[in-house]
């Protein structure tokens, strides 16, 4: 099949999705006012609380959620063919996604921009509370560890991605000094800071020794080193490092200082990236040569297993995090987060099919896909490089060299996987400042050493673990309980909304059928995985135990939220505020 026609059907879908039903969601469900004081204007403090302008807005909270695993869980999921990972990432993103990133954002913002967590306890209970907060804990935990060692693997990988990726630091740091301190514009500004990066990216391309190319020069594979790893092994641990420093700065620094320049520098990035390979496609009006649907599976089936793996592409649990950890308290007006919300996980599916449709025609033929997808451990292991290639043809559509493509692509993609990590460590932090109150241990509710805690635990994380990967194979083993856990907490959130909604005395089924789809295929495959596949597996004993600990609390947290559920007290007496 032609996949300019699968282009355009998958944009159609979105645009009416947009149009139309977050439309009806905005008006009819979670019935937004123009003239309710966000937290924004609440609490305004400078740091976290600022309100911000829709557009720069929308691009913090997209580049925030658009990390790298909208793009490799589809390009993993085409495993089980095209089509079947097109129609979820389509139908997840317009009455799932869309609905869940939007209702996350607003019931924060009726909440004085208080994270899932501790809305939690608000409509569940204090049990409730505790439970998720730990569900997050852990899911954060994990997504600093599995970006970490994402972006780890491209620098690696793509030596001239570096020096571009680097260079956006200072300029967005300039960025947020000229816009928030000289009242300066930000659009300019950031589209000659893309400039500056693409230029740098060409040079880097085509200059060996701007490239910085850690395992040449410690002496590759062959070497010995520090601590007995390897060229590749050491240029691994020192990148985990800089990243994990860079992240620590990121997280506590104030939002307009760096964190929303470079998103918003980001967001312009993806709409060009993305400008280029729908351009680009449209151009070579490539074949599908991946198989719509693969007959030769014979070791996963996708039934749950398609609905975990695309995981971001569709749904997030990780996206109602940010929704109600940084995005609520920068939000203007109430009536801004139908644009910030469910456009931000449209702008998501569009790059989950992106993703779909570049590793889709990266083949020559379907005799070369099968050749690589040879079964699911082999699709984890080339989903992302296959997206890099792939993009990178569509982008000599527009003439743009191979080589420069793939630089530009691995920048794209480091960028967004960077902006989710310092955005996750931040949200890590809040939510052990959060457990801190709670049992009243003081300590750790300081920025600094709850930042510590957050860093160092992730660190450990990703590096610890062996495996088949070598040293530092801790965010490749942990990616198959990220899925899960994602998926879960994306369904809880979804519970939460629905509750809430039913106690104001709404509708509440566009929140209750996609979290009830979405439980159900999520617990139904945890379960497969924690007792089927890890439990007493060689190497699987950190995905059991980590599994186990996240599957029975959600089973608590079910029990708890059903008796809320069904308890008739009137929400609109404990909380008044909510009923406008």
């Amino acid at each position: 099949m032609n996949s300019v026609l699968v282009a355009l059907f998958g944009i159609l879908v979105f645009f009416l999705g947009y149009r139309y039903y977050s439309k009806f969601i905005a008006e009819r469900i979670y019935r937004l006012d123009p003239n309710y004081v966000t937290p924004a204007h609440q609490f305004q403090d400078g740091v976290d609380f600022v309100p911000t302008n829709k557009h720069v807005l929308w691009g913090h909270h997209f580049t925030s959620v658009a990390g790298a695993a909208p793009i490799v869980g589809p390009a993993i999921a085409v495993y089980w063919g095209w089509l079947p990972a097109l129609l979820w990432v389509l139908l997840g993103t317009v009455f799932a996604a869309g609905v869940h990133d939007f209702g996350t954002l607003v019931i924060s913002n009726r909440h004085k921009g208080q994270s899932m967590g501790t809305l939690a306890n608000r409509i569940i209970g204090q049990r409730a509370k505790l439970l998720f907060l730990f569900i997050i804990l852990i899911l954060v935990l994990m997504v600093n560890a599995v970006f970490a060692w994402v972006i780890s693997k491209l620098f690696i990988s793509f030596p001239a991605s570096v020096l571009p990726v680097f260079i956006e630091i200072p300029l967005a740091i300039w960025i947020g000094y000229m816009v928030y301190k000289k009242k300066g514009g930000l659009f300019w500004p950031s589209i000659a800071a893309l400039v500056v990066m693409y230029g740098t990216a060409i040079i880097t391309s085509k200059v060996t020794a701007l490239q910085i190319d850690l395992p040449k020069w410690f002496g590759g594979e062959q070497a010995t080193l520090l601590f007995g790893l390897n060229g590749v092994e050491m240029s691994f641990l020192v990148w985990i490092v800089i990243l994990m420093a860079y992240g620590y700065i990121a997280s506590v620094l104030p939002v307009w200082k760096l964190l929303q320049p470079r998103d918003y520098i980001n967001s312009h990035q993806l709409v060009i990236g993305l400008l280029v390979l729908y351009a680009g496609l449209f151009i070579l009006s490539p074949e599908m040569t991946a198989p719509a649907v693969n007959g030769n599976v014979t070791d996963k089936s996708w039934f749950p297993l398609l609905f975990i793996t695309i995981a971001c592409g569709a749904i997030s649990g990780f996206h109602g995090l940010v929704s109600s950890g940084t995005t609520s308290k920068q939000l203007d007006k109430e009536t801004d987060a139908r644009f910030v919300g469910y456009l931000g996980s449209v702008g998501e599916g569009v790059l989950a099919l992106i993703s779909i449709i570049a590793v889709a025609t990266f083949f020559g033929t379907q005799g070369d896909f099968l050749a690589k997808y040879t079964n699911f451990g082999a699709a984890n292991a080339s989903g992302l490089g296959s997206f890099v290639g792939g993009a990178a043809q569509l982008a000599t559509g527009l003439l743009i060299p191979v080589d420069v493509a793939k630089t530009i692509v691995a920048v794209i993609v480091v960028s967004f996987a960077a902006t989710t990590l310092d955005t996750s460590i931040r949200l890590m932090r809040y939510i052990i400042a959060e457990i801190g109150k709670e049992y009243k241990f003081t300590a750790i509710t300081r920025t600094h050493v709850a930042t510590s805690i957050a860093v160092g635990a992730s660190t450990l994380l990703v590096l610890t673990p062996g495996g088949a990967n070598g040293f530092g194979s801790g965010g490749y083993l942990l990616w198959p309980l990220f899925g899960t856990s994602n998926q879960l907490l994306a369904g809880i959130s979804l519970l939460i909304v629905s509750i809430w909604l039913k106690k104001l005395g709404r509708n509440y089924l566009p929140t209750l059928i996609p979290m009830a789809f979405l439980l159900f295929m999520t617990i139904w495959a945890m379960v497969q995985q924690v007792f089927f596949e890890w439990m007493g597996q060689d190497g699987k004993m950190l995905l059991f135990v980590l599994g186990s600990v996240i599957l029975v609390f959600a089973l608590w947290i079910l029990l708890e939220a059903w008796s809320a559920f069904t308890n008739r007290k009137d929400y609109s007496q404990i909380d008044k505020d909510l009923t406008a």
